[in-house]
């Protein structure tokens, strides 16, 4: 079994990386060479500042989904308005009609959850660029020769110093949405686990959907064409003051936007990385976006909690969501008392983008009736 420079690699992971030909002699995980990672804000401004090409990927795939849904053993929804699970399919062996037909899926059910997985980086790799951009980012570690998968290792992330316990677990333990500093954020986010807790260390998801529906016409019609800044999870050093403290990445984007798959309209903030909302006074600022946050946090009825582990020894498990319409939240409650890790691949998407005749889901289903 393979030692990293500061614990056991777990016992499912290090064998699904073998089985994978992943080369971790050299040391697991990998991370960019120091000279490689941006020091100074504007460095990593210019990251990814200009508008890349993408796909839409769902938007022209079939409604009714049959390539996919059809190979399935079985289609379960979880939730009346939030996650599916698919049985019998092995993600590997998709091809690209039913892959675009779950980029469809996906959109209209925020997640999709695939258990008893063999799964290789390469393939989960393969995947996302598929449904995007491959998010590569400097200061995250990522399997052995492979930058666009990241690997989430909680473990990993406290022997670096992560300060995590039962009243302040940290990392990914709170309501938050990948990627949304990007000029594209992330569209659909495929995470594997590999390794999962006995008990707990369950994920929760909540529906943009559903958050921008629990909001008064009134309120919504005032929200739309508005913009927040968002920031990014990791700092910086202002060149021109060096001494005024940690800097993040800081993009404005639209608060209500449009999916471009569904037409379907979401609320796109969340609390750990939405800052202000732009043209507003500080405090008004501060008491619409709590409101916002708690419509998306404490409404049960839109989420849908997720447990992750196997039931076929040595395999695991997959989510893909879709980062345009949700927030999620790692629960810890296991405390680091097991083992967790996973990788993951997130795809950036579209500039977002808001179109004043696109329509809130419900009202779009109403429509259909």
């Amino acid at each position: 079994m393979f030692y990293s420079r500061y614990s056991v690699l777990p016992a499912n992971s290090n064998a699904r990386l073998l089985r994978h030909n992943i080369d971790i002699t050299k040391g697991y995980p990998e991370r960019f060479a120091s000279e490689k990672i941006p020091f100074y804000l504007d460095e990593a401004i210019k990251i990814r500042n200009e508008e890349l090409p993408y796909i839409v990927r769902g938007k022209n795939a079939d409604p009714e989904k049959k390539t996919l849904l059809s190979a399935a053993r079985e289609v379960i929804d979880l939730t009346k308005h939030i996650g599916t699970e698919i049985v019998g399919l092995q993600l590997s062996d998709l091809n690209e009609q039913q892959l675009d037909e779950l980029a469809l899926l996906i959109a209209e059910r925020t997640v999709v959850f695939f258990k008893n997985q063999d799964l290789s980086p390469q393939k989960q790799l393969e995947i996302g660029k598929f449904y995007g951009i491959p998010e590569v980012h400097a200061q995250v570690p990522f399997v052995p020769g492979f930058p666009g998968v990241t690997v989430l290792w909680p473990d990993h992330q406290i022997w670096e110093g992560r300060k995590a316990n039962f009243k302040n677990p940290g990392g990914a333990s709170r309501w938050h949405t990948d990627l949304v500093h990007e000029t594209q954020p992330s569209g659909i986010t495929h995470l594997h686990n590999d390794e999962i807790p006995s008990t707990g260390g369950d994920t929760i998801w909540s529906s943009g959907y559903g958050a921008y529906e629990k909001l008064s016409p009134a309120f919504q019609e005032f929200l739309e064409g508005k913009k927040a800044v968002f920031t990014s999870a990791h700092t910086y050093v202002d060149r021109n003051n060096p001494l005024s403290g940690p800097k993040h990445i800081e993009r404005e984007h639209l608060i209500v936007r449009t999916h471009p798959v569904t037409g379907w309209k979401s609320l796109f903030v969340n609390r750990a990385m939405t800052k202000e909302i732009v043209g507003l006074e500080p405090e008004e600022s501060k008491i619409i976006l709590e409101y916002l946050y708690d419509v998306y946090e404490k409404s049960l009825d839109i989420q849908v909690r997720f447990k992750w582990q196997p039931t076929k020894h040595g395999l695991g498990t997959s989510a893909l969501w879709d980062n345009r319409i949700s927030q999620h939240n790692a629960v810890w409650d296991y405390e680091g008392q097991e083992p967790r890790h996973g990788t993951r691949v997130s795809s950036l998407a579209e500039v977002p983008f808001f179109d004043p005749n696109s329509q809130s889901r419900r009202e779009s289903l109403e429509n259909k009736e």
